[in-house]
């Protein structure tokens, strides 16, 4: 986590000379994070550097998510200054409390501190969408197939890919939304940070945002990877959710048949991901997760309209091989 070579040049051209360059985070993309620390100023000031290197990284999603975010009173980081030719763009400090720390802490306040992360999603649903891509069936067919071009191998499973991509098609009809919203993509725990005096919620990693169904930020948040939502709080937060869309019984149902086949369908996506992240990109702690992801995926599996998907799994996953895919391959 050494900075970039062009940091100091970067934040001195923007005011932040002599800034110390201290590392913050980096993630499962090639995106790092750093935090400049300018004491020189009177009461000091901080900032986070984003080093997203091209080509790999683009910052302009980023960028244009942020600002159409703040445009509509969300809390998402002010953009300080930008040099897209060396992908580094200074973003304003939300600090380092995050939701998933905070309940980690306090567990017995679990359902009092994911209710403005619901309560954010409702305020976002009542936005048209952004000018972010699609969330379409091709989309969500191409995440879909990352779990047996993945996973599958990483196991020994040779899986049945016709039959993969025809058991998909058969439920994808219930995750296009008729009016789609911004779906953030990358909305849990980690992502959320307590900011300010009242705690209220900050934004972060939404540059993969796109215009989709708004049940998929729930699932992202309800079903999280990287900690275990109770099926109580998910089953609490879905009823907090539906209460404020004041949908009556047959529109609540369509919403569940997209909640459970997006979380079937990010579930999946995840279990190749996590496994990629592992075996291409020398990040083995991920698949460490994915028992986690399997038991949210058997989940959504064992809903009625998830029977294609779930008749697939049973025909070429054996419960056995549904786990750590590291542990699986050794």
């Amino acid at each position: 986590m050494t900075p970039p070579p062009g940091a100091a040049a970067f934040l001195d051209a923007h005011g932040w000379g002599g800034a110390q360059i201290l590392p913050v985070a980096g993630d499962a993309s090639f995106r790092r994070y750093f935090r400049a620390i300018d004491g020189a100023k009177e009461g000091g000031r901080q900032a986070i550097l984003m080093d997203a290197p091209p080509p790999h990284e683009d910052p302009r999603p980023f960028i244009a998510v942020a600002e159409w975010l703040v445009e509509r009173d969300f809390a998402a980081p002010a953009i300080l200054a930008c040099d897209l030719d060396q992908g580094l763009v200074l973003i304003e400090d939300f600090g380092d409390d995050r939701l998933r720390e905070a309940v980690d802490a306090s567990p017995e306040q679990e359902l009092s501190l994911y209710a403005p992360a619901i309560d954010l999603l409702i305020r976002l649903r009542g936005h048209p969408a952004g000018p972010v891509p699609p969330y379409d069936r091709a989309v969500l067919r191409r995440e879909a197939r990352l779990f047996v071009e993945w996973y599958c191998p990483a196991v020994g499973i040779e899986p049945d890919l016709p039959g993969w991509d025809a058991a998909w098609e058969a439920v994808f009809d219930h995750a296009i939304a008729e009016t789609p919203v911004t779906v953030l993509r990358d909305y849990h725990a980690e992502n959320l940070m307590l900011v300010g005096p009242a705690r209220s919620l900050g934004l972060l990693d939404f540059q993969d945002a796109l215009a989709g169904h708004p049940a998929y930020d729930l699932v992202s948040l309800l079903q999280d990877a990287r900690r275990t939502v109770d099926p109580t709080v998910e089953a609490a937060m879905l009823e907090r959710y539906r209460a404020a869309a004041d949908a009556g019984p047959e529109t609540d149902d369509a919403f569940m048949n997209a909640y459970h086949v997006l979380g079937a369908q990010r579930n999946a996506k995840i279990l190749g991901i996590f496994t990629r992240l592992w075996k291409r990109d020398g990040k083995p702690h991920y698949a460490t997760m994915c028992p986690r992801v399997w038991a949210y995926l058997e989940r959504d599996l064992a809903q009625p309209v998830m029977a294609p998907v779930a008749a697939w799994f049973d025909a070429n996953v054996p419960t056995a091989l549904r786990g750590d895919p590291l542990a699986l391959s050794a």
